[in-house]
């Protein structure tokens, strides 16, 4: 026989029925009519399957399980393919226990909380013992308390670098005003200094770690920065407080400004006369 024929040939299926598709109008199997049958839908490849829809959910059933807790016993309800850790969940409003601080012991044996009950075996009607884990609760708690500090150290720093922006502001008014040849009090300058001073010594105080260590270092940086500022304005500030005086004396000084009340040289008046 010729192998193209061979090629093209369909086998003859027998001894398999399927269904009839319950037509609602036009001819067999056309495309106006009803084209699947009550309940079925049709494959790509002709075969009939039980219709699925968006809605079609896979049937999962419940099973209530008993918790003891110490000695005491409670009945939780819940789905067989949860995991144990959704039983934690519902079990810390029962007991007050935090999650993290739950040990699920299923026969003697400690189950992880991303373990699912009907993988493991738990059934319906099946107890589980559920421990309090004292080493988790404390690490809990200080890390707990670790966070807490770490935010009251990043609010403290938080606080000090507003103040030391105010006090930036301040020494460059300051120093604007020296380099432009204008005199300032130096009580201006020591308040300024010591309000810096105090910032620095609040940041002292601080203790933190991380990100909130190199944010305190910052500050630091900064505060000594106008610090310094400030002790090399002082002399050119003392400078020109003293430049009138300067002036004034060499003035006197020159030739022709000779005043006797700055003679150095006094006259002494005496009643002796000298007898002759």
């Amino acid at each position: 026989m010729n192998k193209a024929k061979m090629l093209i040939m369909k086998p003859k299926v027998t001894g398999v029925s399927f269904p009839s598709p319950v037509r609602c109008g036009g001819s067999p199997g056309g495309r106006g009519g009803c084209e699947a049958a009550a309940g079925l839908e049709v494959r790509p490849c002709g075969m009939y399957v039980q219709k699925r829809t968006k809605d079609t959910k896979p049937c999962v059933p419940n099973i209530t399980v008993k918790v003891k807790y110490g000695s005491y016993f409670h009945e939780v309800t819940l789905s067989s393919q949860a995991s144990f850790g959704e039983l934690k969940k519902m079990l810390a409003g029962k007991f007050g226990l935090n999650p993290q601080d739950q040990k699920l012991m299923f026969k003697e044996k400690e189950r992880d909380s991303k373990a699912f009950l009907d993988v493991v075996g738990v059934k319906d009607g099946s107890k589980i013992v559920l421990i309090e884990d004292e080493l988790s609760k404390e690490r809990r708690i200080l890390e707990s308390r670790r966070n807490a500090k770490m935010e009251r150290a990043s609010n403290d720093i938080a606080a000090i670098r507003l103040e030391v922006n105010k006090l930036a502001k301040q020494v460059a008014s300051i120093e604007s005003t020296v380099k432009s040849g204008k005199i300032v009090e130096e009580l201006v300058l020591l308040s300024l200094t010591e309000s810096l001073m105090i910032q620095l010594i609040k940041l002292d105080g601080i203790s933190a770690d991380g990100e909130i260590k190199l944010q305190r270092r910052m500050q630091v940086r900064r505060a000594q920065k106008y610090i310094e500022i400030l002790d090399s304005l002082k002399p050119m500030n003392s400078d020109i407080l003293n430049k009138p005086r300067q002036e004034n004396l060499h003035e006197q000084s020159k030739p022709g400004n000779f005043d006797p009340r700055n003679n150095s040289e006094r006259v002494v008046i005496t009643t002796k006369w000298e007898t002759f």
